[in-house]
C-alpha cells in the first residue's frame, strides 16, 4: 500500500499485522521509506519495552533497519509528533497500551496518515490487545503470513517454545517460531511447564 495524499491532507490507518516472521516490520519500513523518498515528514515510534535489536531503530528479523523514537505510552506518542509531520509509524503496536486506537483517531484526524504494525494474535492464538481495535477502525489492512517451520504451509500463528505464562514476553527466534493452523499447538508452553 503505498497512497500518496492529495492536498488538502486527509488522514487515514494503515495497519499491517500477523504472526511473527511474516514480515510485518519490513513491510513497515519499505511504506516508511517510500514516504521518505517522496520527500514526506516522517516519524516513527516503538514501545519502551521492545529493545531486542536496538533501542533507537525499528529493526526487522531479516536486520532491515530504520531509525525510530521509543515512548512509554500511547498518550506520550501523540504528544511527540509535530504539527508539520505527514506520516507516523509505529511497531508493535500489540505492546501499547489500550488507548492506542484513539491515539491514532486523533493523528489519523489530525491530517496524518498512520501505519501500524503488529502481532493479532498472542501465544495462545487469542486477539491480542489493542490490534483488533485497530483492525476495526483502520481503512487498510495488510494481513501478512510467515512460512511454518514444521510443514511449510502458511503460517498465521506464533508459537511459543519456552516456558512461560507471561503474556508478553519480548524475544525471536529460540523463544517463538511460525507455525500453521494444523502444527500449532497453544499449550504447549503449559506442558513444557507440567513437565518441568
Amino acid at each position: 500500500m503505498d497512497v500518496v495524499p492529495k492536498a488538502p491532507l486527509h488522514g487515514w490507518i494503515e495497519v499491517i499485522t500477523g504472526s511473527m516472521f511474516s514480515g510485518k516490520s519490513e513491510e513497515l519500513i519499505r511504506r516508511l521509506r517510500r514516504a521518505q523518498i517522496a520527500r514526506q515528514k516522517v516519524q516513527i515510534f516503538k514501545p519502551l519495552i521492545d529493545n531486542r535489536f536496538s533501542e533507537d531503530h525499528i529493526v526487522s528479523h531479516s536486520d532491515m533497519r530504520i531509525g525510530s523514537e521509543t515512548v512509554k505510552s500511547s498518550e506520550e506518542l501523540v504528544q511527540q509528533v509535530h504539527t508539520d509531520t505527514e506520516v507516523v509509524g509505529i511497531d508493535e503496536g500489540q505492546f501499547f497500551d489500550p488507548d492506542l486506537p484513539a491515539a491514532c483517531n486523533t493523528l489519523a484526524d489530525r491530517g496524518k496518515r498512520v501505519i501500524v504494525a503488529g502481532l493479532d494474535q498472542d501465544y495462545l492464538g487469542r486477539p491480542f490487545e489493542p490490534m483488533p481495535q485497530l483492525l476495526a477502525i483502520a481503512e487498510y489492512i495488510t494481513k501478512t503470513l510467515a512460512i511454518c517451520v514444521v510443514c511449510g504451509d502458511p503460517a498465521n500463528h506464533t508459537q511459543r517454545l519456552v516456558v512461560s505464562s507471561d503474556r508478553v514476553l519480548v524475544g525471536a527466534t529460540g523463544v517463538y517460531e511460525a507455525r500453521c493452523r494444523h502444527c500449532f499447538d497453544p499449550h504447549l508452553s503449559g506442558l513444557r511447564m507440567a513437565e518441568g
